[in-house]
């Protein structure tokens, strides 16, 4: 996968922001899909991924338990 994708979970930063969230959710579906901005007949598809993505994230880090804490997600 990519190398440069930033790490959001616990011990590396305390705070996730959703914006944190979504930007890496982005960087996921434009890995996968090989598209840095769909064609306008796949723009929906790319920004129901990127929402999936997202939401699987989030649910991720209010799930996860780093060394006895939790992530805190920013609202």
């Amino acid at each position: 996968m990519c190398r440069s994708i930033k790490t959001l979970r616990e011990p590396y930063v305390p705070t996730v922001t959703p914006a944190d969230i979504e930007a890496a959710a982005l960087q996921y579906v434009r890995k996968v899909s090989g598209f840095r901005a769909p064609a306008a007949h796949n723009a929906a598809a790319f920004e129901a991924a990127v929402s999936a993505v997202t939401a699987a994230t989030a649910t991720l880090l209010d799930q996860l338990q780093v060394r006895g804490t939790r992530p805190t997600v920013a609202p």
